[in-house]
């Protein structure tokens, strides 16, 4: 599996978006055409209101948006602290998984431990 310096490598020279801690990186329902990779900070993805889960550097979040049919948020990203993100868009995510089958699976592993935090909260 990828380390996290090994993630954060995949989003190196990719546009990068810096946030205070509180902003809103999106909120569920929305249209999503990106996704994100944490270089700094760390960054609560909440469900209904409830935090589900804090991510923080070398995670990746927001794939959902880019596989799903409906291309919209099933949850709010907010930066629990100072953040530096860096984004992704589908274009160039396609290539990061042909390109890094490894990556592949990161995505795989962190959409599959969401969904198993989301159930433990349920």
């Amino acid at each position: 599996m990828l380390e996290p310096a090994q993630t954060v490598q995949i989003f190196e020279n990719l546009p990068e978006q810096i946030l205070s801690a509180g902003e809103v990186i999106f909120e569920e329902g929305e249209p999503g055409d990106l996704m994100y990779g944490i270089l700094e900070g760390e960054v609560d993805f909440v469900v209904k209101g409830k935090v589900i889960e804090t991510l923080k550097k070398g995670d990746v979040f927001g794939e959902g948006a880019l596989v799903h049919p409906e291309k919209t948020r099933a949850s709010t990203a907010i930066a629990k602290t100072g953040c530096k993100l860096a984004t992704m868009d589908e274009r160039r995510f396609l290539f990061a998984i042909q390109q890094t089958p490894l990556f592949a699976l990161l995505v795989m592993r962190s959409f599959s431990n969401r969904l198993r935090n989301l159930k433990r909260s349920l």
